[in-house]
């Protein structure tokens, strides 16, 4: 079972640890890029889309999925 999870670990490393690109419906495209606060996101929408897609995000003190909330007014 260790290796099972180990294995799930790794391969979801692998996954998220490139630049990823993402199309949103706007045709904005947004790259997990090493970026991790909100003082870096141009928009709601990009802290949103950091938070559920990229690693070591720190956008979301509260733990509650709102990214910026200050900044966002959710």
């Amino acid at each position: 079972m260790k290796k099972i999870i180990l294995t799930l670990i790794f391969i979801s490393s692998l996954l998220y640890s490139g630049d990823l690109t993402y199309e949103n419906d706007d045709n904005k495209e947004y790259q997990c890029d090493g970026r991790q606060h909100c003082s870096e996101m141009t928009s709601c929408e990009e802290a949103i889309y950091f938070i559920n897609n990229c690693p070591d995000t720190r956008m979301d003190g509260d733990n509650d999925g709102k990214p910026c909330e200050r900044d966002c007014g959710h």
